[in-house]
């Protein structure tokens, strides 16, 4: 109770404050227009896309009458029983529902965003064994002065089939994949057939840093006409591996291989499928295209390949792959392997963001659409993935892993964040709306602005109760018993959207996601995943520390900071403002962000550097005149010891670079303060607005 109490008599002083700091003008009556958007959206499940018209029709009236703003359709796998009801995907008639689903809901002002695939991640039937998802895999051999092979250079991939709640043996299934018409009945999630693997290269490696590319020494039978010269010779053969993921609970039309991400190829490939089906329908009242969590590599391996890798990895990193296979591979010194790695990682993200994200989203402009994307799951730097969304959005109930999403919102002046809220908060029909609420404010207090639901099935009007079901709960449809109150669940979700929506972030702190770290750390895979939090990092601790302290603070990438300014004692990134940026303690940081740092301390930013400086700068191409620059850039700060203070402090013209173990110290000098609300058990947003700061305050359960 004194507990309660307290909480209280604070609300009491901040309404009061608020007050005092309008100079007693008048304040006018304000609530923020309830626009479509502003309200809850939910997951739309087209089972088997079993759907008609006059079905549709009532469903979508049911969820506007409940509230909801608009439905995301995922054409999804099928009910038993109702086979001759299905309909392919992007088919004719497909087409048509989708048409007739489009203008229902501008009748009933619901908005419309549909998945890219039938079922996730991208791919399907047309994605032939050439675009889809690829791995490497690499043979060793060690040579001595004048011996020779006797084998053939050659891989056979195991064969290897895992199904969805079944066994499934291989020789059940055709290859290539498209062939087999019965894909639905057997729910593959990955197959890789017995068969010889296509050589990318062999490179000889001998002492004093010899080098010899050997695959022009391949022979049409497979073997090798080379003779070891003087010396001893390490071999390193790559071959490019099939992954074999194939998309989960796909719809008929849907099935088959998932594409490889790091292809334009690919991309365009299954992007030009949508177009084709989609040339005489006009679908201009479509929001959005929407991608689930990447979710390739939640099988066996990785994706981690691409035919064109070689030529886009010398085009990034500025250097041939070619000569440092043992690095890569984890047989050099440990600095030389976790330098190549990390190249190779950073060269993966980038293709991820180049050849797929970005691809994609111009690809949805040219139908008057954004995108909505998941990035969490990727290896990359989903930052970046999310930047390059128009509506980014998370999962889960991690506060650290959401405002991965919502940070980049704030950063890019994004007006929607977006969150897959209430996922398997329970079984079918044991979830409560008070266990939805928590979820849903989780999301709110911690940047969210845009709620979609997870999710609502489809389900025809005569069906007995309970109607079509899919496997993942909470079932957020009319034959709930929880429906009936959903309409107040979702006005509250409206009215705390409505203002958070039309306000712009208000925090103060912009934490360095310090991904160069994990990049360059070993690891148990060759890719590094990304769910979001800063996992792994220093940022991971840190961000927890501002968190519970009250400070605001959103996360920030390399690339994001090219972008800042620094205006009228702020840093300037789209719409927000920030007081500080700070770089928790890693190893490596570009010397392009260091570099940018320090320009923004020239015009008078204050950067923070959590326990010193970062040390090196990642990465091989180029690394000496890096590191040199680097250095040199280093050597110019001057640190000195700040008055009464355990903090040091370089001056930069007409800012600072601040260096100490104490954050809360350190920003303390930059008039950075905390929010008491985090020590009253509150969890809180702002956001800035015309009349003044708006909260969204949440006592933590």
């Amino acid at each position: 109770m004194i507990k309660i109490i307290r909480i209280f008599f604070l609300l009491i002083l901040m309404v009061f404050i608020s007050l005092m700091s309008c100079n007693h003008k008048p304040i006018k009556e304000y609530w923020p227009e309830v626009t479509n958007e502003a309200k809850p959206w939910t997951r739309w499940w087209w089972q088997g896309s079993a759907v008609n018209p006059a079905d549709l029709t009532a469903n979508m009236q049911k969820y506007a009458d409940a509230g909801f703003g608009g439905l995301e359709i995922t054409p999804i796998y099928g009910v038993k029983g109702y086979e001759e009801q299905f309909i392919e995907f992007l088919s004719p008639k497909w087409m048509e529902m989708l048409k007739y689903t489009l203008d229902e809901g501008e009748r009933l002002n619901l908005g419309i965003d549909l998945a890219n695939a039938s079922g996730w991640p991208f791919g399907g039937p047309w994605i032939n064994a050439e675009d889809a998802c690829k791995n490497i895999v690499y043979k060793r051999y060690t040579f001595s002065e004048g011996q020779t092979l006797n084998e053939k250079i050659e891989f056979v991939q195991k064969p290897l089939v895992r199904a969805v709640g079944q066994r499934v043996d291989i020789s059940e299934v055709k290859f290539p994949v498209s062939s087999n018409k019965n894909l639905r009945e057997l729910a593959l999630d990955q197959i890789r057939f017995e068969k010889k693997l296509p050589l990318q290269t062999i490179m000889a490696f001998g002492a004093n840093n010899q080098k010899i590319d050997l695959t022009g020494f391949i022979g049409e039978n497979g073997n090798l006409n080379w003779k070891a010269p003087e010396g001893n010779w390490n071999l390193y053969a790559l071959f490019q591996g099939w992954h074999g993921k194939q998309v989960e609970r796909a719809g008929p039309g849907g099935e088959g291989n998932v594409i490889d991400h790091f292809s334009l190829q690919a991309t365009k490939k299954f992007l030009n499928v949508f177009d084709e089906a989609v040339q005489n329908t006009d679908i201009s009242s479509l929001r959005a295209f929407f991608n689930d969590s990447y979710e390739v590599d939640d099988a066996s391996g990785e994706s981690n390949w691409t035919p064109l890798f070689f030529a886009e990895f010398q085009k990034l990193r500025a250097y041939d792959l070619h000569n440092f296979l043992p690095a890569l591979l984890g047989d050099d010194s440990d600095e030389m392997n976790s330098r190549i790695l990390c190249d190779f990682r950073e060269t993966i993200s980038d293709l991820l963001l180049e050849r797929y994200t970005k691809i994609w989203a111009d690809w949805a402009k040219g139908h008057n659409a954004v995108i909505r994307n998941q990035a969490h799951g990727s290896p990359a730097n989903i930052l970046d993935l999310y930047a390059a969304s128009d509506i980014p959005e998370t999962e889960g109930t991690d506060a650290l892993k959401i405002k991965f999403a919502s940070s980049v919102g704030h950063v890019t002046g994004k007006k929607l964040i977006a969150c897959e809220a209430a996922t398997w908060l329970d079984e079918h029909f044991l979830a409560n709306l008070s266990a939805v609420k928590q979820n849903f404010d989780r999301y709110l207090a911690n940047g969210v602005n845009h709620i979609v639901y997870h999710g609502s099935p489809y389900s025809p009007e005569n069906e007995e109760w309970p109607g079509w079901l899919f496997y993942a709960a909470v079932h957020f449809a009319p034959t709930n018993s929880l429906w009936t109150d959903l309409k107040a669940i979702n006005e509250y979700v409206a009215n705390c959207q409505s203002f958070l929506q039309s306000g712009t972030a208000n925090n103060d702190i912009l934490l360095y996601f310090p991904i160069y770290d994990r990049w360059s750390d070993k690891g148990r895979s060759m890719l590094q995943h990304f769910a979001g939090g800063a996992i792994g990092t220093p940022a991971r601790e840190l961000g927890e520390e501002l968190l519970a302290t009250g400070f605001t603070f959103d996360f920030i990438s390399d690339k994001q900071i090219e972008n800042l300014n620094f205006q009228d004692d702020n840093i300037i990134s789209a719409e927000a403002t920030y007081k500080t940026i700070v770089i928790p303690y890693c190893q490596y940081i570009p010397l392009s962000t260091l570099q940018k740092l320090a320009n923004l301390a020239e015009k008078g930013a204050t950067i923070i550097f959590h326990n010193g400086l970062p040390a090196d700068v990642p990465g091989f191409g180029e690394l000496k005149s890096r590191q040199q620059e680097y250095e040199k850039l280093v050597n110019s700060f001057t640190f000195g010891p700040l008055e009464n203070s355990t903090v040091s402090i370089c001056n930069i013209n007409n800012g600072h670079f601040l260096r100490g173990e104490n954050v809360d110290e350190m920003l303390s000098k930059t008039n950075v303060l905390y929010e008491n609300l985090a020590e009253n058990d509150l969890w809180f947003t702002r956001v800035k607005r015309n009349e003044g700061t708006c909260y969204f305050i949440l006592i933590k359960v």
